[in-house]
Order: structure tokens, then sequence, then C-alpha cells
């Protein structure tokens, strides 16, 4: 079988026929996939080596698709081999967003961010056929990757039947709390390294493959307590309801849905969310030799406990993690 490079080199012959290029390697990310620049003497492109099994080209050529048709920035597909998990795309750039924000810029960047979700959420199916449901099952899967990866692998907990207890409660009352809400098209990872500041002053999206058909609160959440940086509660909640007004105006809420309704639905996705996200960086370390995201678990913990502290329904829990885990992961917590 032949390597990935003699994949790689093939697949690039293919395209550039007798044009001359060079391959310069960009970053990974927190999934099996690599980038890499490749720079011919007239312009640059990015090629994408996503291997099969593990990533699906297709389903990113799918959502591409559909994200660039209602008006979105996204890489364009210009060659691909879907069989050995290769794309050659469209160079955005190296700009993250996330190291433009300051206490200054952030709010003008973030309501440009907040300025495209109705874009996304327009989206309900792509050609690869409708997007999945982030249903009661799915949010529970993502919520067991804490206790296997966290707790048990990363900080070696072992958990009696009281303890499940506490957090099965906690479990369920955020299994129910999702699936209450409107769901809509949400990309998943929308957050300040998934936006890409382009030369004409718009964002492009990127690591949107992971679409879904999900609560309307998630993306909003994902952008604004984000795992890599945080922002004072006030700004927080200034844009969240920014985004309530947003969501008023696409009639995807109700005139029942109050602004404490939805803070509360916001609060606990977030709460969902950041529960997974500390047993996937966990996992990253563990079972992919990614070290660092470690760094952000504090943070992503401090998250948990600001949510479950903020409401009664998850007091037990925050009370647990107080006495298990900050002691453990962070002693200067």
């Amino acid at each position: 079988m032949s390597s990935r490079s003699d994949l790689i080199a093939l697949f690039l012959q293919q395209y550039f026929a007798n044009q001359s290029y060079q391959l310069n390697a960009i970053s990974g990310d927190a999934s099996f996939r690599r980038y890499f620049r490749v720079c011919t003497s007239e312009q640059t492109y990015v090629l994408m080596d996503a291997p099969v099994p593990q990533e699906d080209c297709g389903r990113f050529v799918a959502t591409a698709q559909s994200l660039a048709a209602v008006g979105l920035s996204v890489p364009q597909v210009i060659a691909m081999d879907l069989q050995q998990g290769l794309l050659l795309l469209s160079d955005l750039g190296d700009q993250l967003l996330q190291p433009l924000l300051t206490a200054a810029t952030a709010p003008d960047w973030y309501r440009q961010a907040l300025s495209l979700l109705p874009q996304i959420r327009s989206i309900s199916s792509t050609s690869a056929g409708p997007l999945p449901v982030f249903d009661d099952a799915f949010v529970e899967r993502e919520l067991m990757i804490c206790p296997e990866w966290f707790l048990a692998r990363h900080l070696q907990l072992e958990l009696t039947q009281q303890d499940w207890q506490v957090w099965r409660q906690a479990f369920s009352a955020l299994i129910t709390s999702a699936g209450q809400q409107p769901k809509a098209g949400m990309h998943r990872d929308f957050h300040s390294r998934n936006l890409m500041p382009q030369p004409d002053g718009s964002l492009a999206v990127i690591d949107f493959q992971d679409i879904v058909l999900g609560p309307v609160t998630y993306d909003l959440v994902s952008l604004l307590k984000d795992c890599y940086l945080k922002w004072p509660q006030s700004l927080v909640q200034q844009l969240a309801l920014e985004g309530y007004q947003q969501l008023q105006q696409q009639q995807l809420l109700g005139p029942e849905v109050t602004e404490e309704q939805f803070l509360r639905w916001f609060d606990w996705m977030g709460l969902q969310r950041h529960i997974k996200v500390l047993g996937i960086f966990s996992r990253l370390y563990h079972r992919d030799q990614k070290s660092g995201y470690l760094a952000d678990l504090p943070r992503v913990l401090g998250y948990v406990l600001e949510s479950c502290q903020n409401y009664p329904e998850f007091q037990p829990l925050a009370h647990w993690l107080e006495q298990r885990v900050v002691p453990v992961l962070t002693p200067e917590f």
C-alpha cells in the first residue's frame, strides 16, 4: 500500500501536471486531518489530508457547497479524491479571529460573527442528505465522554454509585433542556479558532463538516463561552440577548420564550458543551497524543463550575467537582 506522502504526491501531480509546486505543512487540528500549503509560482492552495475511514471528505464537500450557497465564505473545493481522503482547497490565509480579539475589539467582531448564524441555521440538508439530528441520544453520547476520558482516564478517579447519581441527575437535566429548544442548522464548533478574517473584511468559516440539526443556543454559546477565551459575564449576556433578538426575528423562538428562559437554555447548553470538552481535550491527549489542549482544561472546568454554581439544579455537581476534581486538576485553581 502506498504511503500517505506518495498518495499526496500523486494527487497533486495529477492536478498540477508539469507545473512545479512546494508543499509546506501548516498544522493539524483536533481531528485526524492535516493541512498543507501548496505554493506554485502563481498562487497558493491548501491541501487537506483527511484519511479514510477516520474522516469523511464527502461530507466536507457537501457542507462547503451548502454553506457557500447561502452566502457564507468557506474554502472552495478545487480538486478532490474522496476515496483517498484528499482535497485541494482555496487558500483563506493564516489569520484566525482569536488573536485579534481584545476587550476593545471583541464586541464588534462577535457581532459580525453572530450575523453569520442565520445563514448556518437555514441549512437543514446538503447533497449528502438531511443533517444528522442532535437529539437526546446524541447529547448523552457527548456527555459520557467526560466520565470516560476526563474523570477515569485523565484524573484516574473511580466513581461510586453515589457519585454516578450526581452525574446522572445533571446529565438528565441537560438532556431535557437541550431537547426543549427549537432546532436549526448548527455548526457545532463555531468559535474564534474556526473564523478567519479575510482581506475584504468578511469572516470565513472553517471546520464545518460536523454540522447537525440542533438546539438554537449551541453555536451562540460555542462562540461566546469560547473554550480558549473568557470574557466578562456582562458582555457574554449582552451578546447572548442580541442572539435572542436575532432568533426572534428569524421566528425560531416563539413569544412565549422569555429572556430569562433563553439565558437558562444558553447557560445549560454551555454546561453540556463544556462537560463534553473536558472529555474531548483529555481524549486528544491520551488517545491522539495531542497535549496542546491540556492547558485549556482549567478554563473549561471554570466554565463548568460557574454554571453549576448559578443554578440550584447543579449545586450537587458543583460540590462534587470542588471536592474531587479541583484539587486534583489544578491545586492553584
